[in-house]
């Protein structure tokens, strides 16, 4: 059984029966049958399908989102904002994925021969999500999946299993059938015998280690493999900026979600000529955060999801005040139920620091100064991960020039910790292979048919 507690209070919330090898195989086989069937169902329909899906996410948003709360400690003004922020990603795939279904007529110099370019799905594909993003994340695949004709095996992250159930209920209701949509429950193992499948394709969101195993894992059956993985996210804050504007942007940028987002600020580089005021400004945003009961609208910072993150966040504070590094606001574990981390901010930090340098995923932040442009650049891109990176500067060309100099798949210019369905989110190094969102997002999802045609 998967047993699932509340990271808030350590109380046991429910028991969930965990699949096997032999329920995953028989699960497989059903859904290799379906997809069949559903391929040939008409878009219209599908897109008919997944819009009765959205009335009933909007419906049960307020019960949804408690459910995402009380599982992962995510504060209830926050689980509404994904909620409400699902909505309008699903909007996007109903209008792009018929676009992006159209066959493509080619010309060809021989009048007798015609030719076009048509695109099928990819068959059974497994979506083994996450839990800090379970609506995002994962309707960042399943929903184009469904859309383009696939069957989903979907496995919800072992943290986020009551919300995947949700979804798992809400697609059936909403039409999607059965077999077509699986729920698979448990951990890492069964995630492991999930890869043992003939899969069409694995969509992983997670960690750099975990999608590394998945990657080895499939390599020698040439499988489709997608990885979003996590970051080192840098931004830089040049002199001429609105120093409040840009620490108060900053701060929500780096503490949101308790600083567990793959794109959450992780790295601040200020211009030695505002460093100062910036870090007086910016911890003082940090200060004002509520810490306390998710479930309170007043609430900014719940607890940790997993446990076992407040260890690597304490041996980060910890290696940092040995190499010379200052907690101006913060640094350890709240004496209180359940895993809460005080919001933490260091300076006089440097790259030899493991703050500086491995994923925190969690509410802490080191800043560093820097002497101008050369320097925020070369340290910005001292990392193996390459996901998001901005720039706060009154001066567009200034960020451009800077920006472009920079190895990430997203860039930011006075903004952070942004995402839009109408761009590729698309990692670099570490941080990933291949992307979800706009249209490529949804083609990825697709495997191209060339039609040579004789009159």
């Amino acid at each position: 059984m998967l047993e699932i507690y509340n990271p808030a209070t350590d109380r046991h919330l429910v028991s969930l029966e965990e699949d096997t090898a032999e329920s995953l195989k028989a699960k497989f086989h059903k859904a290799k049958e379906a997809q069949v069937n559903w391929a040939q169902t008409p878009i219209k329909k599908r897109l008919a399908t997944i819009e009765k899906f959205k009335s009933l996410i909007t419906e049960e948003k307020d019960n949804l989102a408690r459910v995402l709360t009380n599982e992962t400690g995510k504060p209830i003004t926050q689980s509404k904002n994904e909620l409400n922020g699902l909505l309008t990603r699903i909007d996007f795939f109903l209008k792009e994925t018929p676009k992006v279904l159209k066959e493509e007529k080619v010309s060809a110099k021989d009048a007798a021969i015609s030719e076009k370019i048509a695109k099928e799905p990819l068959g059974v594909i497994a979506n083994i999500s996450a839990w800090n993003y379970p609506y995002f994340v994962g309707s960042n695949v399943f929903i184009p999946a469904l859309l383009t004709g696939n069957a989903v095996l979907y496995k919800p992250s072992e943290y986020a299993s009551c919300t995947g159930t949700l979804i798992s209920q809400l697609l059936h209701d909403a039409g999607v059938p059965q077999e077509l949509f699986v729920l698979i429950i448990g951990g890492g193992k069964v995630g492991e015998e999930l890869l043992k499948l003939p899969l069409d394709g694995v969509f992983f969101t997670g960690s750099y280690a975990t999608g590394k195993k998945i990657n080895e894992q499939v390599a020698s059956k040439l499988t489709k493999v997608q990885l979003e993985l996590g970051g080192k996210d840098p931004v830089y804050v040049c002199e001429d900026v609105d120093i409040k504007m840009a620490a108060s942007s900053l701060a929500d940028g780096a503490f949101y979600n308790n600083g567990q987002s793959c794109c959450a600020v992780e790295r601040i580089y200020v211009h030695q000529a505002i460093y100062d005021s910036f870090v007086e400004s910016f911890v003082s945003e940090v200060k004002n955060f509520v810490v306390g009961d998710p479930l309170s609208e007043k609430t900014y910072i719940g607890p940790l999801t997993r446990s076992a993150q407040v260890e690597i966040l304490e041996n980060q504070i910890k290696d940092a005040l040995a190499r010379g590094a200052k907690v101006l606001t913060g640094g350890k574990k709240i004496n209180r139920a359940g895993s809460y981390f005080e919001p933490t901010v260091l300076t006089q930090v440097n790259h030899e620091m493991l703050l500086m340098k491995e994923e925190s995923f969690g509410p802490i932040i080191g800043i560093q100064k820097v002497s101008g442009d050369v320097e925020a650049i070369k340290l910005m891109n001292d990392t193996e991960y390459g996901l998001t990176a901005g720039v706060y500067t009154q001066d567009e060309k200034r960020a451009e020039s800077i920006l472009k100099q920079v190895n990430s798949g997203t860039v930011y210019w006075n903004c952070c910790d942004r995402v839009s369905p109408n761009l590729p989110w698309a990692g670099r190094g570490h941080s990933g292979v291949g992307c979800t969102l706009s249209h490529y997002g949804i083609e990825t999802f697709l495997k191209l048919k060339a039609w040579h045609l004789k009159k």
